[in-house]
């Protein structure tokens, strides 16, 4: 069987960045408006008043410091609370499309390819800007792909499902190179109104550039030593919005159609899911989880990857052994375990032993296992 290699990956990032105190100011402005609109009804007991955020909470409950957005205008309105998104023509490239392009384009020189050498497109995000035409689809236009292209949604873990689709295609021979893309436009899904969560999300787009090794040109290349994937049905991750609501005549702004979780729920649960995913898959090849030189876990919340890291090593490790990129980026959906893994991966030599992992809504967890050649 031929070995099949992660070659390239890029990393876009917007150009505005909230800080948790601009957050901060923002929601408390919110929360002071939304108190007073409904003095009457809080009083009344039909309502509960809104408490401030701060940013030592925001802090302590996730280590995040700051995010990337689209927009930070919107955001930051406190009569508004999402971001400004101007629509655009079908035959201009979409929001998803540009970032898309922008990240795929860092992957392809990474790998030192162009986009004529991709022949499967695979875009794996949380949410997607429209039902159809595939985002993929576009993307594939956009790069000069030719080949296939498809949507896929694990929500946070879109990118590992999809590297392992991408790994089995070129195993199977339907595509050589495959392009994997993770436009994770986040902030239009959270909502910003929520104390609870509020803070969690930022905006990105990951890639990664998946082929076989005997056609691989780059110098740094990364056998993919296997992939595990698992989910396990729970709704304490969940969003309602689909392309069913107007047919129920909800609210379309009511909360169950943003990003909402049951926080201690989540983090009591996935914990031991993840772990023991990690350690079985690892053993399945022989490996343990000590002989494992990085660890780029999803970034969701620096305590749940403190607790699976100690579960697997039985000790607490430094960001050398698992690097964080909560503090910059925030919780980035699929893309967080790819970004760990673009940023921070540079310096591991020939033989060395990595896991990307990613946890979250489905309950899904996804591993990909690699070594450096």
């Amino acid at each position: 069987m031929p070995r099949i290699v992660i070659s390239g990956t890029g990393l876009y990032r917007p150009a505005q960045i909230i800080t948790n105190a601009e957050l901060v100011e923002s929601f408390n402005a919110y929360a002071k408006r939304f108190n007073a609109r409904n003095a009457a009804r809080i009083a009344a007991g039909e309502v509960e008043a809104m408490v401030d955020s701060s940013v030592e909470f925001i802090e302590k409950a996730s280590g995040i410091k700051q995010r990337y957005v689209i927009d930070k205008s919107g955001v930051l309105d406190p009569e508004r609370m999402r971001p400004r998104i101007a629509p655009r023509a079908d035959d201009e490239l979409s929001v998803m499309g540009e970032i898309a392009q922008a990240a795929a384009r860092q992957a392809l020189a990474a790998a030192g390819k162009r986009g004529e050498d991709v022949d499967a497109v695979l875009c794996a995000a949380a949410n997607m800007q429209r039902a159809y035409p595939a985002m993929a689809v576009e993307i594939q236009q956009a790069i000069g792909a030719g080949g296939y292209g498809f949507d896929m949604n694990v929500a946070c873990s879109s990118a590992t499902f999809a590297i392992e689709q991408a790994a089995n295609a070129v195993r199977a021979g339907s595509a050589r190179c495959v392009l994997v893309v993770n436009p994770e436009i986040t902030s239009a899904h959270l909502e910003w109104r929520d104390r609870d969560c509020h803070f969690i999300f930022g905006d990105v787009c990951t890639a990664v550039i998946v082929e076989r090794e005997d056609t691989a040109a780059a110098p740094q290349r990364w056998e993919i030593l296997g992939t595990r994937l698992a989910t396990q049905f729970s709704n304490n991750i969940r969003n309602n919005f689909g392309f069913l609501n107007r047919c129920e005549d909800t609210d379309p702004d009511a909360r169950d159609k943003t990003f909402r979780q049951e926080g201690r729920k989540v983090f009591k649960e996935v914990v031991p899911l993840a772990a023991a995913h990690i350690e079985s898959h690892l053993a399945a090849l022989g490996l343990t989880p000590t002989q494992v030189r990085r660890y780029w876990l999803h970034q969701a919340n620096q305590g749940m990857n403190q607790f699976v890291l100690r579960k697997l090593l039985g000790r607490d490790v430094d960001a050398d052994i698992a690097p964080l990129i909560l503090g910059e980026y925030a919780n980035t959906a699929s893309a967080g375990s790819i970004i760990a893994f673009h940023s921070h991966s540079a310096d591991l030599v020939p033989g060395e032993v990595g896991v990307i992992c990613s946890f979250g809504a489905g309950y899904s967890v996804g591993s990909v296992i690699v070594r450096r050649l």
